[in-house]
């Protein structure tokens, strides 16, 4: 609970520097954001190649491996289903195509303003975002009562990039090769499946 606790601070932290401008003109002009990740990715790369029990997880579970980004795609479109059931306005097929961005806001968000509408495009783009802070500050509490995998399901396609970062800490290194094996199955999906379902 602290290191959530620790997680909330930083991001509310970070509003309120940027809201009130309390930080350098390079800082706040030039988002800085995306070269913290690459340091992130680089360092849980470092520790991934240096842990040789990543790889024969890999090996071992080949199979199995596809069965993750496959329940991640079934929980999360019959997740959102059921939603619709509840928010009059919003058609099934609609509700899934959200759920279909697996936290993939930018693109998945794009989609569906471009072939939907501007309105369920920025419901896609929060809900997605949404998916992403969750599994940042839930990850330790995830773990504790669902299992190492769970961070990853939620993660979706951020488990291979920025949430990748505390589900190694949290799930442990040797399953950061499967993060980054689900995040990215899951990726390359969210272009096709998001618009077959908004074509629906």
């Amino acid at each position: 609970m602290f290191t959530t606790a620790k997680i909330i601070a930083f991001f509310i932290l970070g509003i309120m520097l940027g809201h009130f401008r309390l930080l350098p003109d390079i800082i706040i002009k030039n988002d800085l954001s995306i070269y913290a990740l690459y340091l992130l990715l680089f360092l849980v790369g470092l520790l991934i190649g240096m842990d040789k029990k990543s790889f024969e997880i890999i090996r071992t579970s080949s199979l199995r491996l596809v069965l993750i980004p496959t329940g991640v795609i079934i929980g999360s479109l019959l997740g959102t289903a059921l939603v619709s059931i509840f928010i009059k306005d919003l058609t099934v097929t609609d509700s899934m195509a959200v759920g279909a961005g697996f936290g993939y806001y930018s693109l998945s968000s794009i989609i569906i303003a471009e072939i939907k509408s501007k309105a369920l495009g920025v419901v896609a783009l929060l809900s997605n975002i949404f998916r992403e802070m969750l599994t940042l500050i839930l990850t330790p509490l995830l773990v504790k009562f669902f299992g190492p995998l769970a961070p990853i399901a939620s993660g979706g396609a951020t488990a291979m990039d920025t949430t990748l970062p505390i589900i190694t800490e949290y799930s442990g290194k040797e399953y950061a090769l499967v993060a980054v094996f689900s995040g990215l199955s899951l990726t390359i999906i969210v272009p096709f499946l998001v618009s077959f379902l908004c074509y629906l």
